[in-house]
């Protein structure tokens, strides 16, 4: 009898010793997520913003990560970042900037886009995008408590994470609190709780040291050793320059070797499927253990991020940094 009541007992004992599984910010469910778009009209500016969201499985209120896409770009632009973040529990809205986006060179002679994209990387476009994105915020949160809207309920706004690419950095840089002119002028948008930026970039003119030193929200940067512009002149070495001067902010930076401009996306300049699966991989792992720290106040994944976690997800090659903000 006293052996019978072992053998039950000793599963229970096992069990209740067993170690929590390690956090792994690539693992995901196998079902498909869903995504839907919609329009956002801005009657103040007579101007309709697209936008795609990705929505997670469960219907509860989940975090929400917004998507500036590059130069030329749209809403319908990396869907594998879309689907690894909504598969992890968020609601990832892509924000299309008209102006900028694919508009500029689809209807246009291949001979002339670049020409028309340099054309489209002006400070009235920078404008329209930084008013673009408290107008989809301001969206976002009207539908969220409309009964019978489809993202009705589905968002915790109060838990809100920015990214963008290239033009989109910029504009993540912006809702970050990236100031301008000497310091006079800023964009910041205080709903945005942390900032990824991939290919970031330091302004044409003035202090660098002024223009991201009042940045205090957790940032992660993402770059390569290739990753210059042929749209701004903008060279791997001035992408550096950010980093250092997040001076106020918790930040985190990642330089992968031999990186390009493109590597962050899923197509090049020429709209060929890129082969960068190995980035990509570190993107999502990255990111999302950066999202899950800060966005869902996550202890393993910031423990995951300071050790030995981040690295194991790059090569020797790649560069890892970490910035504590003064005091």
């Amino acid at each position: 009898m006293n052996t019978l009541r072992l053998l039950i007992a000793l599963p229970l004992v096992s069990f209740l010793h067993a170690k929590p599984a390690a956090y792994d910010p690539l693992a995901v469910g196998k079902k498909d997520v869903s995504s839907i778009t919609f329009e956002v009209a801005d009657d103040s500016r007579d101007r309709t913003i697209p936008i795609r969201a990705y929505l997670p499985e469960t219907e509860d209120a989940a975090p929400v990560i917004l998507f500036s896409h590059g130069l030329g770009g749209s809403r319908d632009n990396n869907p594998y970042l879309g689907n690894h973040w909504a598969k992890r529990g968020y609601v990832v809205v892509f924000v299309q900037h008209p102006g900028s986006d694919e508009s500029v060179w689809k209807a246009v002679p291949r001979i002339q886009r670049m020409t028309e994209m340099r054309k489209a990387a002006s400070p009235a476009a920078f404008l329209d995008r930084v008013k673009d994105v408290p107008a989809v915020i301001d969206a976002l949160e009207k539908w969220n408590g409309e009964k019978e809207h489809g993202l009705h309920g589905r968002m915790d706004l109060e838990n809100v994470g920015m990214s963008g690419h290239s033009f989109g950095a910029v504009t993540t840089q912006a809702m970050a609190g990236q100031s301008y002119a000497g310091g006079r002028i800023s964009y910041l948008e205080g709903r945005v709780d942390a900032a990824l930026m991939m290919s970031p970039s330091i302004p044409k003119l003035g202090d660098p040291a002024k223009a991201f030193g009042k940045i205090t929200i957790p940032c992660l940067l993402m770059t390569g050793t290739l990753d210059d512009s042929p749209i701004g002149d903008t060279t791997p070495e001035s992408r550096l320059m950010v980093f250092p001067n997040l001076t106020a902010a918790p930040a985190w930076q990642v330089v992968f070797d031999e990186a390009t401009h493109m590597s962050f996306g899923e197509r090049d300049f020429a709209g060929k499927a890129q082969n960068a699966g190995r980035y990509h991989q570190a993107i999502l792992a990255l990111g999302t253990a950066f999202w899950d720290a800060h966005l869902k106040g996550d202890k393993a994944a910031k423990e995951w991020l300071v050790g030995e976690g981040a690295k194991s997800v790059l090569t020797q090659e790649d560069k890892w940094a970490v910035n504590k903000p003064a005091g």
